[in-house]
């Protein structure tokens, strides 16, 4: 159903209006995806349900063999650059955006439940860059991470850049969001869970690490770190770096654990 439109006014493209200030006050349950390999991702899984497609006129050749994989009834609306260009209110070179609705929220202790008996899980703790957050989560999927867990204080894994930033990984790792309140040691033990906590001061190197077979692995933010109760309460794992050097960006981090975890 491709439906080409030639007036950036046009009410059919609404949803696309004013792209980031819409991705800062967010947008009730639905997401933007961006690019080529995230829009082949998104159409791959069937979590989160594609609603509606805005391709430039000179990519739609090259998509065919993705918007083809689409349900039939999905809208795919054509324009020429400088439209789509009006339409998202800045220079979109890549050409590709897809709406798409959000699948429901999953429960953090259920979602650990329906992973098996060899799994490694991801918990991160106020995350709140959309960089960090899509660095993690293409790592996640990259060494078969089995869930993320997102504590209150992390940004939205949806946002449309840390979509991108994940090449899709979001769109693939199942992710759920944790209770201001929750216990997480608690929570992971519950699960039958050793967990793992990163921190320069851990009491243990990565190499020293001997993984079970369920293991959670905790990451926070830069700069403050896990807080202090969470690390007397879980074992705590540091990376050895050079004399006088303590810290790694966390996306370098994650990338560095998990592989050596999976």
């Amino acid at each position: 159903m491709i439906e080409p439109v030639d007036d950036p006014d046009d009410p059919r493209l609404e949803a696309y209006r004013g792209v980031r200030e819409r991705d800062l006050v967010g947008r009730q349950g639905r997401f933007i995806a961006e690019g080529q390999v995230v829009l082949e991702r998104l159409v791959a899984q069937s979590r989160h349900q594609t609603l509606s497609v805005l391709i430039a006129a000179k990519r739609l050749e090259a998509l065919q063999p993705i918007l083809e994989r689409l349900p039939s009834d999905t809208p795919i609306y054509s324009a020429s650059q400088a439209v789509m260009d009006a339409v998202v209110g800045f220079h979109i070179h890549r050409g590709i955006l897809a709406l798409a609705a959000a699948a429901p929220q999953a429960d953090p202790a259920g979602l650990l439940q329906t992973l098996g008996e060899d799994a490694l899980v991801v918990v991160l703790c106020g995350v709140a860059n959309h960089d960090n957050m899509g660095g993690v989560f293409r790592n996640a999927a990259a060494f078969g991470v089995g869930a993320v867990l997102l504590d209150a204080h992390c940004c939205d894994p949806l946002y449309r850049k840390a979509i991108r930033v994940s090449v899709g990984g979001v769109l693939s790792v199942p992710f759920a969001r944790l209770a201001a309140d929750a216990d997480l040691p608690r929570t992971l033990a519950e699960a039958g869970f050793q967990g793992l906590a990163l921190s320069p001061g851990g009491s243990m190197t990565l190499a020293q690490v001997r993984r079970e077979r369920r293991c959670a692995v905790v990451f926070g933010t830069e700069g403050e770190g896990l807080p202090a109760d969470l690390l007397t309460r879980m074992a705590s794992v540091r990376i050895p770096m050079s004399h006088g050097f303590d810290s790694l960006n966390l996306a370098t981090t994650s990338g560095i654990v998990l592989h050596q975890l999976a």
